[in-house]
């Protein structure tokens, strides 16, 4: 091998290490050298006069993110990171790095567009790193405690052969002879899973909106993480279910991300309950901070959606609220709505630092209800005959939710724009690479 040591795991003795030059300094006849692999820095020092003359000449024309290996001792000094430093005795070099297309720097000078344009190179900063560290130990937590509440994985189709919610915002593709679609989520089929008598299931991957949208927190690919579970009482079981799964998963991030964390300068405040807002009665909040809706008609928009979540800071101290009970009119055919009062859905929103991160709620389990909201929405009966005719056969009441994961680390970092919680996003102009 290469290494025998990454930085994490550096103690004084014989080793090798490798990665990318970082930093290079010079001080009098002594060379600072900062190499970064994967779990941190580690400081290579070569002084003129231990170090062979024609190696140190090599040390001296290294070119930054140039890929090096080196071979030497590592001693204690309490001013390295970490505590040790490598003294080199030998040292190769792998990869010669051209002049960086990118300002890299922590004090970051090109703008977020050209930073994409060189993704790879951008991604190389301990920064970027550590959004990804961050993210990708959030969706181990989340999945243990799907686990433990005994949860199964699924997979579900990305390609369906009509648009799964029956709007306008779909893909398609050239599906051999014919037209194909892209899912907006894997809603219907997480749902005919739970009709195949799964009763609590999951599912991780991708869904596309095609949205002509330029804002900082929309894609025309994102992922998700959505959970169903059948033999609910009503959709509060949801709200519970994804209450408990977001503080579990945050409390175990607090500890597991210390370092990238405070690499990121971020604090995250995890309160103990989430408090619950529905509809019809949200409207009077809405009223009180000068936002006005049309009752039963529509909810609210970013700008309602932002002053809640002041609202709720300053009234409940969270930054995790839900909002419940949507009016029909702006949801899809297949959530319930209350029979009693059947102008409002049993669908819910969970809203961190007023920004949406899922949505979910009660679905619809009596295929005559089903058959008859597809109906009001304007959909053709056949266009919902390959999901509904399964409701005919014993569906129980179920529901479940769909968390947007580059959402929920844009809100949780303080990032500016989703895009930087993607490793390579997909928006309306962007493509490549």
């Amino acid at each position: 091998m290469m290494r025998t040591h990454f930085s994490k795991d550096l103690k004084p003795g014989p080793v090798k290490i490798a990665g990318w030059v970082s930093e290079k300094r010079a001080l009098g006849s002594i060379l600072f050298l900062v190499l970064r692999d994967h779990t941190g820095l580690i400081q290579v020092t070569a002084k003129k006069d231990r170090t062979d003359a024609a190696m140190f000449s090599l040390f001296e024309g290294l070119k930054k993110e140039t890929v090096i290996a080196v071979e030497g001792e590592a001693v204690s000094n309490k001013n390295a990171p970490g505590g040790i430093e490598v003294l080199p005795a030998d040292m190769k070099i792998i990869a010669e790095a051209e002049e960086l297309p990118i300002d890299m720097s922590p004090q970051i000078k090109t703008n977020l567009d050209k930073r994409l344009d060189f993704r790879s190179v951008d991604l190389r900063r301990p920064e970027n790193q550590a959004v990804f560290k961050i993210q990708s130990l959030l969706m181990q937590e989340i999945q243990l405690f799907l686990k433990e509440k005994g949860f199964l994985q699924i997979f579900t189709p990305c390609l369906l052969g009509v648009p799964s919610e029956g709007g306008s915002e779909v893909f398609s593709v050239v599906y051999f002879d014919k037209e194909a679609f892209l899912r907006q989520d894997p809603q219907l089929h997480r749902q005919l899973t739970i009709a195949g008598g799964f009763e609590k299931i999951y599912d991780i991957g991708p869904a596309w909106r095609a949205e002509l949208s330029h804002t900082t927190r929309h894609l025309t690919e994102h992922r998700v993480c959505a959970a169903e579970m059948a033999f609910i009482d009503d959709e509060h079981d949801i709200i519970k279910l994804e209450e408990e799964m977001v503080i579990y998963a945050l409390k175990k991030l607090v500890k597991d991300a210390r370092d990238e964390l405070k690499l990121l300068n971020v604090s995250i405040d995890i309160p103990d309950k989430f408090p619950v807002l529905e509809f019809p009665k949200l409207y009077d909040i809405l009223d009180e901070l000068g936002e006005k809706y049309e009752k039963g008609k529509s909810s609210y928009g970013t700008e309602g959606e932002r002053l809640l979540g002041e609202w709720v800071k300053k009234k409940y101290n969270s930054d995790f609220f839900f909002v419940n009970r949507f009016p029909f009119a702006e949801k899809p055919f297949y959530v319930m709505r209350v029979d009693d009062d059947p102008t409002w859905a049993r669908s819910t929103d969970l809203v961190y630092r007023g920004v949406e991160l899922s949505s979910g709620g009660q679905r619809e389990h009596r295929y005559e209800k089903i058959m008859g909201q597809a109906k009001e929405k304007g959909m053709k009966p056949e266009s919902v005959k390959w999901f509904a005719d399964f409701f005919k056969y014993g569906v129980p009441p179920h529901g479940g939710f769909a968390l947007g994961i580059e959402r929920l680390t844009m809100q949780l970092l303080g990032l500016k724009n989703v895009r930087e919680a993607v490793l390579f996003p997909r928006d309306v102009n962007r493509l490549v690479p």
